[in-house]
């Protein structure tokens, strides 16, 4: 029987020590580890290997800090398996949904922009180039780092840390700030150098809130983990077919 864990109180939360192991990693994983990684290895290493390491750093840290809260949002994970699924299936095809609509708002942005204004802007995200790049250096690898890696870093300091965090004062501000925060996390790299790429934030709306949404319905952070799992799987497949049309 499916039972719908939504309407039960919100019970999956990290507590305080293991919020703020989750959330003072989290400018240690965007900047300080990048960056001591490419110092210390960016001769010798390629950047494909230089991100692998830094997430699996990251599990690691995440597991000594935060593996008692994953073992304790196993078990609403094993008594509701069929509806986290149900729940992550749902949150895929309305992520589909959102995406389509986006790309053509970004589609037509890149046609204004080109057309009054010296600006060049291409819907493309650079953050998927990048990816792409990356496979070229080790699709095995890549494949590991961004299908099994970066969703329990990222959910555990995203959703679980910052979003469970915020969500016991105000729901509404859970969301915004989170949202924010995951789609600047993304983008922030690539606009330092060319402002209009802020606009790729919109790319990451959609599929913020749906994390979120998927991980307060599970009541587990399993939930956002397996649809971060699922999203990163499908894409970097998609991406590198597109590729090989190409």
């Amino acid at each position: 029987m499916i039972k719908r864990r939504v309407d039960n109180p919100f019970t999956s939360r990290m507590s305080r020590a293991e919020t703020i192991a989750a959330l003072v990693y989290l400018p240690i994983h965007v900047l300080l580890l990048p960056w001591l990684m490419t110092r210390l290895l960016g001769d010798s290493f390629s950047s494909a290997e230089i991100n692998f390491i830094c997430y699996a750093v990251g599990v690691l840290y995440m597991l000594v800090c935060a593996g008692r809260f994953l073992r304790r949002d196993f078990d609403p994970l094993c008594d509701n398996l069929l509806y986290i699924l149900l729940e992550v299936i749902i949150c895929y095809g309305l992520m589909l949904g959102f995406n389509l609509l986006l790309s053509g708002l970004l589609s037509l942005a890149e046609g204004l922009i080109s057309n009054f204004s010296a600006v060049e802007f291409t819907s493309a995200n650079p953050n998927n180039n990048a990816v792409i790049d990356m496979t070229t250096q080790g699709f095995g690898m890549v494949e590991a780092m961004a299908v099994f890696l970066a969703p329990i870093v990222e959910e555990l300091m995203f959703r679980a840390g910052l979003f469970g965090l915020l969500r016991r004062y105000n729901r509404t501000w859970a969301y915004i700030i989170s949202i924010l925060a995951f789609a600047f996390y993304h983008v922030w790299g690539y606009a330092l150098n060319d402002p209009i790429s802020w606009l790729y934030l919109l790319q990451y709306i959609p599929v913020t809130y749906l994390l979120c949404r998927c991980y307060e319905r599970s009541n587990s952070i399993w939930g956002s983990i397996m649809l971060h799992m699922l999203i990163n799987f499908i894409s970097l497949r998609a991406l590198t077919l597109l590729q090989e049309m190409l």
